[in-house]
């Protein structure tokens, strides 16, 4: 598959995300009619982020979520700077935090099977779950945790600057990264349009959001530093580039 442009990517998620506001408020009655007997209150929660419906008024509070945001584009910086983004480096930071490094032949086409890229794989469950522990020698389980998957060889120092800092938004808790919201997230991003968004629910919508926000902060923070170092014009075609780590 092509891979998306720099254009073509902001394009898609600000039309993606433009879609869910829409349907977020296209569906806010009906749910407040629905749960005027739990006091015109219910809620969709994203680990610290959280939705509340009530009195006709939509409010997500994101305190928590801004806060460690912050934390993380600090802390990476500081990791980044330490190790001069050596990306092998990051990968031993990476296992000392109880994350596994798994490299595999082919990675890219074993991977490509279940709609997932080389790098951060996050938690899967039922069969592609089953099919990743098993080439991984994680046992026989129909939950994975999440873990890196490289083939053998060099590493893109820019792609895995963009996969490491998702997997340290991972680790310090920010939303978006829970099985449904990142299979929703890869499903849309490689989709040739995204009909679709109007069948998801208030919990779907708000967790493929954080999912986008979380895969732009990456992006946002990969192209920085590369521009820092080189003036690259080209880093977020190449972190996006499909063939993942071998660029």
């Amino acid at each position: 598959m092509k891979p998306l442009s720099c254009k073509c990517y902001i394009l898609f998620c600000m039309n993606i995300l433009k879609r869910i506001i829409y349907f977020i408020l296209k569906i806010q009655e009906k749910q407040l009619s629905i749960r005027l007997d739990k006091h015109l209150k219910s809620s969709a929660k994203n680990q610290t982020t959280k939705t509340f419906l009530a009195s006709n008024v939509m409010i997500t509070l994101t305190s928590e979520t801004e806060t460690n945001k912050e934390l993380v584009l600090k802390t990476v910086g500081e990791i980044v700077s330490e190790v001069k983004n050596n990306p092998y480096m990051l990968l031993e930071y990476v296992k000392t935090h109880n994350t596994k490094v798994v490299k595999l032949p082919n990675a890219d086409k074993i991977l490509a099977l279940i709609n997932e890229d080389e790098g951060l794989v996050c938690e899967l469950k039922g069969l592609e779950a089953l099919y990743i522990n098993i080439l991984t020698d994680n046992g026989f389980s129909f939950k994975s945790k999440p873990m890196f998957i490289l083939r053998e060889g060099e590493i893109d120092p820019y792609y895995m600057l963009h996969q490491f800092y998702k997997w340290f938004s991972l680790y310090r808790g920010l939303p978006g990264f829970d099985y449904k919201s990142q299979k929703l997230f890869r499903k849309y991003l490689n989709a040739a349009d995204i009909k679709g968004l109007e069948n998801l629910t208030l919990d779907e919508m708000t967790g493929l959001k954080e999912a986008i926000a979380r895969d732009n902060e990456a992006i946002g923070f990969t192209v920085n530093y590369a521009k820092s170092i080189d003036g690259s014009k080209n880093v977020l075609e190449k972190i996006k580039t499909d063939g993942g780590a071998n660029i």
